[in-house]
């Protein structure tokens, strides 16, 4: 808990807290024991012999509890920017005496702090796999499901793994595309809002497989800047195969037909229909 500056005590003789957010562990609104909030003297001495010189000026007071306290003391150590040094005295029941239990660092509201730690799991962003790192998918990776399912499940075939353990999950479709949709590959970006046409009229783009070929896929084109990428059927840019108006005033090109060769096709022999008899030879009713 954050003390304020009400929880700063000044002892006697001593002028109040210069620093009104000086921080410690303290109860809130309940005043350091008088004994322990006098212990000024024993309190510096004991910061002294733990860090010398680099303690400061004397900052006040806060209650840890009961006959317990924290002395406050500027931190003068330049590489501790903000920090104060802490020492905790304590005294028994109907004691005169107190005694220190312990002296260490503590960050004020200005002092540099380290990041709030975040695991390496959730720290590996895209981009920082490296040359000969490994980042395996986790078993329990909603982007993959199993290759092949057990004929009793209910889950649905997803596709054939053809060797593969796991495949691309429904949850890994979908990812995927909203990430090239919003990404560099899709349609808002200042590439393809200047481009002639969309992809999906140039002769260089080729779809994907499967679903996912519905609103992707790559671009074959050396000259582009999506070469080699995936791209979104509504992306585009300048290297468009139809983006010279001469080349667009050609239209679609008609059908071609082969009138000067011909290949010999052998069909079997056509059965014509049963010939009729004569009407004088007709056979006898029986």
């Amino acid at each position: 808990m954050t003390t304020t500056t009400d929880d700063l005590v000044p002892v006697a003789g001593e002028a109040a807290p210069a620093d009104p957010d000086a921080a410690g562990t303290a109860i809130e609104g309940a005043a350091p024991d008088a004994v322990c909030a006098a212990a000024v003297d024993v309190a510096r001495a004991a910061a002294v012999e733990e860090a010398g010189e680099a303690v400061g000026e004397h900052l006040g007071a806060v209650s840890d509890g009961d006959r317990i306290a924290t002395h406050l003391f500027a931190c003068l150590d330049r590489a501790y920017r903000g920090w104060r040094w802490g020492v905790q005295v304590v005294r028994a029941a109907r004691a005169k005496d107190v005694t220190v239990t312990g002296v260490y660092r503590l960050p004020g509201p200005d002092a540099l702090l380290s990041p709030e730690w975040v695991p390496w799991a959730d720290r590996v962003r895209p981009g920082d796999l490296g040359v000969g790192d490994l980042l395996p998918a986790a078993p329990d990776d909603d982007r993959l499901a199993l290759a092949i399912e057990d004929v009793e499940s209910d889950v649905p075939l997803i596709e054939w793994g053809l060797g593969r353990p796991r495949v691309l999950s429904f949850v890994g479709r979908v990812e995927a595309a909203e990430r090239w949709y919003d990404g560099e590959a899709g349609p808002d970006v200042p590439q393809a809002r200047q481009a002639p046409a969309p992809c999906v009229s140039c002769g260089f783009y080729l779809p994907l497989s499967g679903a996912l070929g519905l609103g992707f896929g790559a671009c074959t084109n050396e000259f582009s800047p999506d070469d080699g990428r995936v791209v979104a059927i509504d992306h585009g840019c300048g290297a468009h195969s139809e983006g010279s108006a001469d080349v667009a005033a050609m239209g679609v090109a008609p059908a071609l037909v082969d009138e000067f060769t011909f290949e010999v096709v052998d069909e079997p022999p056509v059965e014509g229909p049963a010939e009729e008899p004569p009407a004088g030879d007709a056979a006898p009713a029986e």
